[in-house]
């Protein structure tokens, strides 16, 4: 491959007609991600491929919904699909490694249940759970899975994205579990304000199954949400009073997995980017104030 401005081209440099399959188009596109720390945008694939900017745009958001691409406030980059071909999936094996200590704390100090999960799509991936003997009333399990939207682990790493790509991944799948799920794409984002506007934090009581009620934050890094981790119990737990041993475990577990690194925000969302180091009883009850219970309507 030869390179333009640093980045690879897409083939030989004299072939500038287009290809003429869709195959050979997202081949393309594919071949300019040489690692899975390239980063490149909607305009430097459209330059170095060749293709119309509005081809790419369409291409890459096909990839990003069926994971072979993951799109961040960065950039483009390879996605889990892509990613996992040859072998087992690392990342989320160093996530759960990670998480492990943090989760076996949370679950000692607070008795409750304790969930880690990934995004994948419109859904959250259970990547572990912890808990006593109310563990088995919440109907999860490790390798399940549930819709983002009406999850609070789903939640709280949605806030961190684009609105486009919200609405890429939730869009389409959003619908009603229960009486108090979100059911459309509006109000999902109202709610996913309220999540930033509370650094972070995002409940939901019922909204998943009748009975259940969490409070998660999101595990961050450079590009956005890695995972997050839940705290789940009875419709009437009192979330709000142990929400911050949540945001202190998500913290720690971003810590060691980007040790040195910062979280970024989506531009559209950098003005309310959570600040660093422990919160004050104060400030958490300043936080907690913007919306009792986590409640949507």
């Amino acid at each position: 491959m030869t390179a333009v401005d640093g980045l690879p081209t897409a083939r030989a440099s004299a072939r500038r007609e287009l290809p003429p399959s869709m195959v050979e188009r997202v081949t393309l596109i594919m071949d300019l991600f040489e690692g899975r720390t390239a980063r490149l945008t909607l305009e430097e694939v459209a330059r170095c491929t060749s293709l119309p900017r509005s081809t790419a745009h369409r291409i890459l958001d096909q990839l990003v919904r069926l994971c072979w691409l993951d799109h961040t406030a960065l950039g483009y980059a390879l996605g889990r699909r892509a990613l996992g071909f040859g072998g087992g999936d690392g990342a989320r094996t160093r996530v759960r490694e990670a998480a492990a200590g943090r989760l076996h704390q949370l679950q000692i100090q607070t008795g409750l249940v304790v969930h880690l999960a990934v995004l994948d799509g419109a859904e959250v991936y259970y990547l572990d759970k912890a808990g006593g003997r109310f563990a088995e009333a919440v109907p999860s399990r490790v390798g399940g899975r549930a819709p983002a939207h009406s999850t609070a682990l789903g939640k709280a790493m949605l806030a961190w994205l684009e609105p486009e790509e919200v609405e890429a991944r939730a869009g389409e799948a959003i619908g009603r579990l229960t009486q108090r799920t979100i059911c459309d794409v509006g109000t999902l984002h109202q709610e996913l304000d309220r999540v930033r506007r509370r650094h972070g934090l995002a409940f939901e009581r019922g909204e998943c199954f009748p009975g259940i009620a969490c409070v998660a934050a999101a595990v961050r890094g450079p590009d956005g949400p890695v995972a997050a981790i839940s705290l789940v119990g009875g419709a009437s737990a009192p979330l709000e009073k142990i929400a911050p041993l949540v945001v202190d475990a998500a913290r720690q577990v971003s810590r060691e997995l980007f040790p040195g690194g910062g979280t970024a925000a989506p531009a559209s969302h950098r003005t309310t980017a959570e600040p660093e180091g422990a919160w004050s009883p104060q400030a958490m009850d300043r936080l907690l104030a913007t919306g009792q219970y986590g409640d949507w309507q």
